[in-house]
């Protein structure tokens, strides 16, 4: 079977309320008067993930349970408007929801509607063989139930990656995407030792490449071994909010690598995404580019332009 997509991007599609408050923590009182108010959108992490590799010109291939409601019809209208196929599985518990609390220096605070994640233990095998059979690569996001999935990614013969966000690095949950992954992508933000960390993926699992992502303070990358530092990127205009940066620096990292590129370079590319993804506010979408990556990348004017990698 031809391999006519670049990446199946599984899990993570949801809705998010963002709620714009004057700081985080937010102090306790009865109300609070807050502008630009509160905005519900689709776009969690698997949907900003493949939003941003599609905009990076990667044939990419969306997969998620989703339910039957007001939240799964915004969700099958954000594919539907970016040109991004989707296999919603039907969810009898609702389509996956949360609320983003955004401050005005683009911090943010989540809270996951947990009730969400109830529903069946296992996938229609056959659709998932079927998208991963036809997949270069497939990336899958930590929630409920893609773990079972991760065998039938393996057999298929696809190169797999994924995020474990602000892993501890002793949850156990997180273990079986950790271990299973080619390539993981986490947040440096609750671990007390990222390198040990980091080590201890690529030793215990199949992972060659781990990316720690520090916001600002750039990221550790783990290439075959050597430890290296990746610079932060400069944001091409004020922050707003960081919500989604860490899945557009997934985003930018597999462009480079399903273009040939080193890691080093990879992470490059998810930085200048992450950065970008950092200018935009919440309540809308607005990935880089692949003619702005590129020309961001290389430390020129994206008005320029430059010639793209090959692949």
């Amino acid at each position: 079977m031809p391999r006519d997509i670049d990446v199946l991007v599984l899990g993570g599609a949801g809705v998010d309320t963002v709620v714009h408050v004057p700081r985080l923590p937010l102090p306790f009182a009865d109300s609070h008067m807050i502008r630009p108010g509160i905005t519900t959108r689709a776009g969690q992490s698997g949907d900003f993930v493949a939003l941003g590799l599609a905009a990076l010109g990667l044939r990419t291939h969306h997969m998620d349970l989703i339910g039957d409601d007001h939240e799964g019809d915004l969700v099958r209208a954000l594919h539907r408007d970016h040109g991004i196929p989707l296999t919603a599985l039907p969810h009898p518990a609702g389509t996956k929801r949360a609320v983003n609390l955004v401050a005005p220096d683009g911090r943010r605070q989540s809270l996951y509607d947990a009730t969400r994640a109830d529903g069946p233990d296992r996938l229609p095998e056959a659709a998932v063989r079927r998208l991963a059979a036809a997949s270069r690569h497939a990336h899958v996001v930590i929630t409920h139930p893609w773990a079972h999935a991760l065998p039938l990614l393996r057999e298929a013969g696809a190169t797999l990656s994924t995020d474990l966000h602000d892993w501890d690095g002793a949850d156990p949950y997180h273990e079986a995407y950790a271990l299973a992954a080619d390539l993981v992508f986490l947040s440096a933000a609750a671990l007390a030792d990222p390198e040990r960390t980091m080590r201890g993926i690529a030793a215990r699992g199949r992972a060659r490449t781990v990316v720690a992502t520090a916001g600002a303070d750039g990221a550790l990358l783990l290439a075959d071994g050597e430890l290296s530092h990746v610079a932060a990127a400069e944001p091409p205009g004020p922050v707003v909010d960081t919500n989604g940066a860490g899945d557009a620096f997934a985003a930018g990292f597999l462009f480079g690598l399903l273009n040939g590129e080193d890691p080093r370079r990879c992470a490059r590319y998810g930085a200048v995404a992450g950065a970008h993804a950092c200018t935009v506010p919440s309540t809308r979408t607005g990935a880089v580019t692949r003619t702005d990556l590129l020309a961001r990348a290389a430390g020129t004017d994206p008005a320029q332009g430059l010639r793209p990698p090959a692949g």
